[in-house]
Parts: C-alpha cells; structure tokens; sequence
C-alpha cells in the first residue's frame, strides 16, 4: 500500500521500519518482505518534487565551492536521490577494503567477498543486467601490471526505483506512507529506540511505537538524524570524540588531460555497448591493485568523454545542439543527470557561433539525433549518456577518484532549524593536497601505459606547474555522501558494526553511503543497495 501521512496506521505492527524511500531504503523494505517480515517505508517528500520537503534539507556550506547546493545533492520525494541518478553502477574493488599507510588509514569491518553475493540482487534492483563487469579488449591493449582496461560500469535500465519497483511496493506486507518526517527518536534506558516522533502533511507530532529501525534516508540525511540524537543523548556513538559526522568523503570529479587514442578500433571500445548481459556498459581505465600500491595511487578510474561542449571551437553542430540543450535546466536534465549539467553549462557563452555549427553541421547531427532519442527514452535497454566518435579520435579524458579519509572533513549541527524544528547541518568537505597529487602521479602511470601499449597519448590542458592547482579548483562534490556514519570494529572508531547495526542503539542499523570507510573509484549507489540486500538477509536471522 501507498498513501499519503499515518490515517490507519496500526502504530508498532511492522517487523522493521525504514526511514527514507530511495534506493536503499525500497531495496531493504521490499527484501525484508521478501523474506517473509512485514515493513513500514516512511518517507518525508511526496511522489514529486514538492519545495516545501526539498527545503527541508537545505544547509550551510561552509564553502560553496566544494559542495553541490543541496538541490542537487539530496532529493525528498519518493525514490530518493534514484531521481537524481545517472544509473551508473559499479563495484567496489578488493584495495577499496585494505590500509594503504601513507595514505588511506580507514578500514572495512568486511571484505569483498563477503558482499560479492549481494552484488547480483543489487544489479536486479538497479535494472542494469547481470552482475558482470569486465569486458575483453584485447591481449595488445592489455598490461595487467599497470592499468586494467577491462573493468567497465553497467547502467541502470530505470534508475528510478519508485517507478522501477511500483507494482511490487504495492504489496500487502510493504505500507509505504509518503509525506511522513521523522523529527525526533525515542530511547529505552536499554539504549533501544522505543518510538518514533513524526510529521504528518499537517505538521502535527505523532508518537510511532517500532520494533526494529533502519536508517536509510542518504549519507547527509542519515548522518543528521543520527546527530540528532546524539545531541539529547551525547554519549551515543563514541560522544563528542567519536567519528560521527567525521571524515565526509565524495570524490574527485573533472578533467585536466585530452586523450587521442592511436586507432579508431580503440576509440569505439571505449563507447558505451550493450554486453549481451541485459543493460548498455562502458569501460574504464583503472591502474592495477599492484600499481596503485606500488606508486601510492588513490583508486582513480578515466574514460574519455566528449571535448567541452561549451567552446564552440569544436565545430560540431551535435555538440553545439547538446551545449544548447544543457542551457535550459528543464530540457538539459533528459540529456544528463542535473549535476553533469551543471558541469558543462557555462554562463555568458556567445550563442551565435553555435547556431553557426549547427547550421553549418545540420545534416550530421539532425541523422544523429532520430537514434539517440529512441535509445535514449524509447529502447528497453536505455543508452545512459551523450558520447560521440570524432574523426581526430581526441578527446577529453574525464577521471573519478577516491577521497582521501580526512577526520577534518565533516558535518555538524548548527544553530539553525527547519521548519520542523529539526537542527540544520553545517558542510566542510574538504580536499586536501594528497587527492590532487595521487590524482597527477596517475595520469602519468596512465601515460606510462598509452606510450607503451602504443594505445594513444594525453595533452595537458595546464602547463605541468599549475596541474595541482588545476585539480584543486575543480574538486567539488557533494552527491556521493560517504563515511560520516563509518562501520567499523568498535563505537570509538565506528558508528556501526559489519552488520549496519548502531553500537550504541541495538535496534537500530544505517543503511546509506555514510557507513562506506573509503569511497573507492565506483560511485555508491550499486554498493548501498547490495548493503541494503545484506542487511535484509541478516535482519532475517534476528526474526
């Protein structure tokens, strides 16, 4: 069932209560039915994007160049931050779970082997095919000692959840109730959560009795509740010295290079391609375990994408339409997810040279554009993003490569309040010298593997005395909301164990990219659904 606020709720009835709608939270609700437990999914937005929910996220960025406005970074409405997905889905590598000293301290609880078995439930839920992610490329490209060129990303087929998962949300033993906040945890003298405090549409305070609580509203949002209750209860989570809050990752995003690949073959191999294994896939460059630790290297995927739509230098009447596309917030957001959007808009860009292009260009882009649309919006297997082929095989080479975990990066609580009385966060996501640095030493094992396999070559787009500060401007973030509610082995270190369970609240467990350790080179969303799987199956045994 579906509805709107808590009429006829039978307050205390469900097995396990979840808080929050996205993906991780409709994977969890609709796994625990799946095993037989019954599952009240409260959610604080509406089936659209209403302001007065979406405001009530808004918070203080300490500085606005590092983060994402929170328009961007949180969604409150049903299927959560799915709405503002691009449907990339990747897992984690094995370095993602050891200590690099030096550089990466942080340690999971778990390895990957323990949440490999999750990962195909989490590819069904996310509609992106089999769990499969390597391709073949070929023994000439290949170089297993310095860059693996076989890993590639699949993507989603629907990235939103609450319309890839309608009819089965609907189900008897799921009561989803939309338009319902939580502002405020009851404890037992136990330490367990006695009872929920909820808005309703009417903004009035109900009393909810639960059993069991799972928060899955987020990384920031999560992260929020849980401060929330540490400020009524200040010894929960390691108290005032612990790492709730500490340690707010996302990573690095942009561009400094081109890359011109040597051959047309190659280019296309790095195209986006159905695999025969159910959804489109891409593949990514990725420096090998052995490389990364050899050289100090911060997990860093590359992949090339199309040259700066924005400079109409181009030529290309195709990029010059997607540049006009992107202009406009409401037609730009079907082409690519808000935040790419953002990216590639640049304001004050004369117009007329690219009305030029497309005119000039008129008949290679109008062929272009009857296919891209039907893949795009009419194809089962929907084509996730906007590359195009060039005959000078030169393009721009996009990286995403993992924060450093740095303690003074983190959220708090500030003076503030919404208009439900709930404290406001501050955000200081910080990037410091280590992430650029890595980020440099791996274009150039990167460029060590193009001259040697004779694949292509990179051109800088900064003289090499200016690259770190190049990468430094560029790092912003805010969408990958990772590790201020870290697992770990203990409550002085950690806020929840291997299990997602809180140390210091035994009914209650976090599920959301806040409790990742380390950020890895894979966006979060494919790992916090195969979580969320994992949780449901052990929450089973606790029945």
């Amino acid at each position: 069932m579906i509805a709107s606020g808590i009429q006829g709720l039978a307050a205390g009835s469900a097995d396990v209560t979840v808080i929050g709608a996205g993906p991780a939270g409709i994977t969890l609700a609709l796994e625990c039915a799946r095993h037989g437990q019954s599952v009240l999914l409260l959610e604080s937005g509406d089936k659209t994007r209403l302001d007065e929910a979406q405001d009530l996220s808004l918070a203080h960025l300490v500085d606005p160049r590092t983060h994402y406005d929170m328009a961007v970074s949180v969604a409150r409405r049903f299927g959560g931050t799915s709405n503002l997905w691009g449907g990339r889905c990747q897992q984690l590598d094995p370095i993602d779970f050891t200590v690099r000293p030096g550089l990466v301290d942080a340690k999971w609880p778990m390895g990957l082997e323990e949440l490999l078995p999750f990962y195909g439930t989490a590819c069904s839920y996310a509609s992106c095919g089999s769990p499969i992610f390597s391709a073949e490329i070929g023994d000439s490209i290949c170089d297993p000692a310095l860059v693996d060129a076989t890993k590639v990303a699949r993507f989603s087929n629907q990235p939103r959840f609450q319309v890839a998962h309608k009819r089965s949300l609907s189900s008897a033993q799921i009561d989803v109730r939309l338009n319902v906040t939580v502002t405020d945890f009851e404890l037992q003298e136990s330490g367990r959560v006695k009872a929920l405090i909820v808005a309703g549409p009417d903004r009035e305070r109900y009393r909810l009795p639960v059993n069991r609580v799972a928060i899955a509203c987020g990384g920031l949002e999560s992260t929020r509740l849980l401060l929330c209750m540490q400020r009524k209860h200040p010894d929960l989570f390691g108290g005032a010295t612990g790492s709730l809050g500490r340690y707010y990752m996302g990573h690095l995003i942009g561009e400094i290079a081109d890359i011109s690949f040597s051959t047309e073959r190659i280019a296309r191999a790095f195209d986006f391609f159905v695999d025969g294994n159910g959804s489109y896939v891409r593949r990514r460059l990725v420096a090998s375990d052995a490389a990364q630790r050899r050289h100090n290297l911060l997990n860093c995927s590359f992949w090339p994408v199309v040259l700066p739509v924005s400079d109409a230098a181009h030529g290309s009447g195709l990029l010059s339409l997607a540049y006009l596309g992107v202009m406009r917030s409401a037609f730009g957001k079907l082409l690519v997810p808000e935040a790419v959007r953002i990216r590639h808009y640049r304001p004050g860009v004369s117009l007329r040279p690219h009305l030029q292009n497309v005119l000039t260009d008129f008949p290679s882009a109008a062929a272009y554009l009857p296919s891209f649309v039907y893949k795009r919006f009419l194809s089962e297997m929907r084509l996730p993003g906007f590359f195009v082929l060039n005959p000078n095989r030169r393009y721009g080479l996009a990286y995403h490569q993992e924060q450093v975990p740095d303690h003074s990066s983190r959220v708090w609580l500030n003076g503030e309040v919404d208009s439900l009385g709930v404290p406001r966060l501050s955000i200081h996501l910080k990037f410091d010298s280590r992430n650029a640095q890595a980020l440099i030493r791996s274009h150039r094992l990167l460029e060590e593997w193009l001259d040697r396999k004779q694949v292509g070559s990179l051109h800088y787009r900064y003289p090499q005395a200016d690259l770190e500060e190049a990468v430094q401007e560029q790092a912003n973030h805010g969408r990958h909301q990772i590790g201020t509610a870290r697992m770990g082995f203990d409550r002085r270190s950690a806020v929840v164990d291997k299990n997602l369970r809180a140390f210091d609240v035994p009914n209650l467990h976090v599920v959301s990219s806040a409790v990742m350790p380390t950020s890895g080179q894979a966006g979060p969303t494919l790992t916090v659904v195969a979580l969320a799987a994992r949780l449901a199956k052990h929450l089973q045994t606790l029945h």
